[in-house]
């Protein structure tokens, strides 16, 4: 069985080539994440319209309490709440995954023709709830939000297609790498210019937002455990949004809004067979390994997640998996 969270996101996004035109004005609303300090923040609501109290120790019992109050909400928004053993706990308990994933990054994440979240990561997602015998929940919280770390035990995993770079490692917990994809270039199929990486300089180049391509364009991309990686350009105007609308507003024309993207193979492969107005061109630009996330402060439910994708990957329902989104098999490691 599976669900959608009651506050997730529902966007259309099926490609129309015959609608693209004015479609770059489209610019989906992104959630707020919950307030870890909302309790703190309706106890000092009552508190502020309660009858006057002329006592002076009672005035300064509700100052403490209020003091106390404040310096827990503040624990909260900085402090993981996550400790050992506990998410598989409260799986079993609730018989609940809840997972995060992306919306807008077909085929790993979307909206289908029937409104229903589908994809790859879905389909992953799926498998894996399935080996804890529990309901999967999706929810489409954004990704500013999932990258924050601070989940506060509202989800538990995410499968959702996220490259382990050094900041990430620094709020989440990263367990076990499911699939490689390399990141490409790719323009407009009437682009005389653009061959490689080596002639975006000086060029507008559509990016995911928070992605690690965006990382890339601005030179800062940094995955641990490969090697360095080359920039072979320069003063490179980076065009961060929804990639969806990035492909979108490249298939207008050469350079009419963008004139390249830099995204991950699988993605402008679905863009570019959509469209019939695009192309992927030049060499590998860089290979990209794609993790599963978790809220740091359980190493009992990390070694559960990478324990059961290894399973996945060992008896083949990972590679089965992607033979059917990208028709070749994407989970072994390089590009």
């Amino acid at each position: 069985m599976i669900e959608l969270a009651k506050n997730s996101r529902r966007l259309p996004v099926p490609w129309d080539s015959r609608t693209s035109a004015g479609v770059g004005d489209y610019n989906p609303v992104q959630e707020s994440a919950t307030a870890a300090t909302a309790g703190g923040d309706e106890y000092a609501g009552a508190q502020a319209t309660a009858r006057p109290v002329h006592s002076s120790g009672m005035t300064l019992i509700i100052q403490l309490r209020r003091s106390i109050a404040s310096s827990l909400a503040l624990m909260l928004v900085g402090v993981p709440i996550t400790h050992a053993g506990t998410t598989l706990d409260r799986v079993k308990r609730t018989g609940v995954l809840n997972d995060v994933l992306v919306e807008t990054y077909p085929p790993f994440g979307f909206i289908d023709a029937d409104n229903q979240l589908a994809g790859f990561d879905v389909d992953v997602a799926k498998a894996f709830a399935a080996r804890l015998g529990v309901t999967l929940k999706l929810a489409t919280p954004g990704w500013e939000t999932i990258l924050s770390g601070r989940w506060q035990g509202r989800w538990d995993i995410c499968i959702c297609s996220m490259s382990p770079t050094e900041e990430r490692a620094k709020v989440l917990s990263l367990p076990v790498r499911y699939y490689s994809s390399p990141a490409v270039l790719t323009v407009h199929k009437d682009e005389p210019h653009i061959k490689t990486v080596t002639d975006i300089s000086g060029k507008r180049v559509g990016v995911g937002m928070g992605s690690s391509y965006e990382n890339y364009v601005n030179k800062t991309l940094v995955i641990p455990g490969t090697t360095p990686i080359a920039y072979p350009f320069h003063d490179v105007v980076a065009i961060p949004g929804d990639e969806t609308v990035n492909f979108r507003n490249l298939a207008l024309g050469p350079g009419v809004r963008l004139d390249a993207i830099i995204s991950d193979f699988a993605t402008a492969k679905a863009a570019v067979e959509s469209s019939h107005a695009l192309k992927i061109t030049g060499p590998v630009i860089y290979a990209e390994p794609n993790v599963v996330a978790t809220e740091k402060g359980d190493a009992d439910w990390d070694r559960t997640v990478a324990r059961i994708f290894n399973e996945m990957q060992a008896d083949g329902t990972l590679a089965k998996l992607s033979q059917k989104w990208f028709g070749r098999d994407i989970t072994h490691d390089g590009p």
